[in-house]
């Protein structure tokens, strides 16, 4: 019994240059054989039951040889599995792919090769720096700098490289490149043409440098150039100080601390990468179900004896449609019945299930949908709040104050992850720049999590998403920084944006 193998390219480094064929691909795979410097990000595409194996070859251990790689591919392949062998890369462009596939098809195991973008062109392009252009290239030569070009035998022809009138890209020479700089000049090539370093290409570490030949070794050292390193030759290098994009956005590098629930983060998360930034995810709340739905579900049942429901979040619009779906009822129970929301959020998430509220107040708190729905006056007017088992009593108070009749129901609970304390712990020890909070609960939980101890955030940008959420944290002694005026997850972003644009305020 054969499955099949498939080499597939990891990209150079950003997960989002993953192919979609790959993406597919690791979400069916039995096994995973990845190399040491895939992104992270990329192994969680993986199925949760898939085996991962690092096969990272590291010097001095044993047991990853090539040749012990490749024994693993044949072996997982005639269990009959699907396996994906997950290079940095393209497996055919200075990786083992084609060694690999040799060695499956003599053992005659299926497989096929699925390119990946390569850092020989990503690389420079996230530095701003176009390996060719119409008046500058017309042509990029591609080496490998593994290899000392001093040395009395070499496998490439320096001379011929020197004087080459098109771009050089040098692979994995940081080691070698004050001999390949030096070998270069001896043979021809100026000392003035430019010259570019780029570490880490299309991560957000990235780290760029630019000269000429005669100093780029120099320059690379001053600002701390280390492996892995792609390097390149040529006038396009000059390129980078008028098209440099990727490491100039105004997040870039900065270390952003996420504490929504793990279902909620993803958005907050795109969109601070999408400015530069390094996502920490630790989910300080989590969502869990009540033990009994009894009181809930016979207000469901009653809705038509309601003036009004009101959402505070899209968990309790998904909480009454889930327990909407579970007493075979739908959409068709509100009619009769307003429905009011807080914020664009839950608006966005109660119309993904087909209705449209019918009162958004101006500012998402508590606060001004109160001061909407009481200003015409509410004196007998029947009001149903699903919330959840900590929310604050506002809305019911408020309401109930001012003549009208309330049923404030629970309809799930907030719980802290104990998982995330480990890592509350490790994130405040790599360190965090911006610390975003998007509700007192998260403030309060992710103190809980560092067992009341925030000093590790003394130095962080503290950004929370309204006045009720910064006074909570305050109050635990975090000196809040950024305070969006919209309160809502794009207004978040944007003063975040803002901050660090150099145009950021308080308030």
């Amino acid at each position: 019994m054969s499955g099949k193998v498939y080499l597939v390219g990891a990209g150079p480094g950003d997960p989002g240059l993953l192919t979609l064929k790959g993406q597919r691909l690791l979400a069916s795979a039995d096994v995973v054989l990845y190399d040491r410097l895939v992104n992270r990000k990329i192994l969680m595409l993986a199925a949760d039951d898939a085996e991962m194996i690092n096969v990272g070859k590291v010097l001095g251990e044993m047991g990853r040889t090539q040749s012990h790689i490749n024994s693993m591919l044949i072996e997982h392949a005639q269990q009959g599995k699907l396996v994906v062998r997950l290079q940095g890369g393209d497996p055919f462009v200075f990786g083992r792919g084609g060694e690999e596939a040799e060695d499956l098809r003599e053992a005659q195991v299926p497989y096929e090769v699925v390119p990946g973008v390569t850092s020989v062109v990503a690389a420079p392009a996230y530095a701003g720096i176009p390996l060719t252009h119409r008046r500058l290239s017309s042509s990029f030569t591609v080496v490998t700098g593994n290899e000392d070009p001093r040395k009395s035998e070499s496998s490439l022809d320096w001379k011929v490289l020197s004087q080459l009138s098109g771009t050089l890209v040098v692979l994995m020479g940081w080691r070698n490149l004050p001999g390949i700089v030096e070998t270069l000049i001896a043979n021809g090539k100026s000392p003035d043409t430019p010259a570019a370093l780029v570490m880490w290409g299309t991560e957000p570490w990235q780290n760029s440098v630019t000269g000429n030949l005669a100093n780029i070794v120099e320059h690379g050292r001053e600002n701390g150039i280390s492996s892995p390193v792609i390097a390149v030759v040529g006038a396009v290098a000059c390129l980078r100080e008028t098209l440099q994009w990727f490491d100039n956005r105004p997040l870039f590098g900065k270390r952003a601390l996420i504490t929504r629930t793990r279902a909620q983060a993803s958005k907050l998360s795109q969109q601070l990468e999408a400015l530069g930034a390094v996502t920490v995810e630790v989910p300080a709340i989590e969502i869990q179900p009540l033990d009994d739905y009894s009181e809930l579900d016979r207000a469901i049942e009653n809705l038509s004896n309601y003036d009004w429901i009101l959402f505070s979040s899209g968990n309790g619009v998904e909480t009454v449609f889930d327990r909407l779906r579970a007493l075979n009822l739908d959409s068709r129970a509100f009619a009769g019945t307003l429905i009011a929301c807080i914020g664009p959020a839950t608006a966005y998430g109660l119309r993904a299930h087909g209705i449209d509220p019918d009162l958004i107040p101006k500012s998402a708190v508590a606060d001004s949908l109160l001061e909407t729905l009481t200003s015409p006056g509410v004196t007998g007017v029947k009001f149903l709040i699903p919330r959840a088992d900590i929310g604050r009593d506002i809305l019911s108070n408020g309401l109930s104050a001012a003549g009208a009749t309330v049923s404030d129901i629970v309809a799930y609970r907030t719980a802290t992850p104990e998982s995330s304390k480990g890592l509350a712990t490790d994130a405040i020890a790599e360190g965090i720049d911006i610390a975003v909070f998007t509700s007192s609960s998260t403030v309060e939980n992710f103190s809980y999590l560092l067992n009341g101890d925030l000093s590790g955030l003394n130095d962080t940008t503290i950004a929370c998403i309204g006045p009720i959420t910064a006074a909570t944290a305050g109050k635990l002694g975090l000196s809040v920084d950024i305070v969006a005026s919209e309160h809502t997850i794009d207004g978040l972003v944007s003063a975040i944006e803002e901050h660090f644009s150099g145009g950021g305020v308080l308030g």
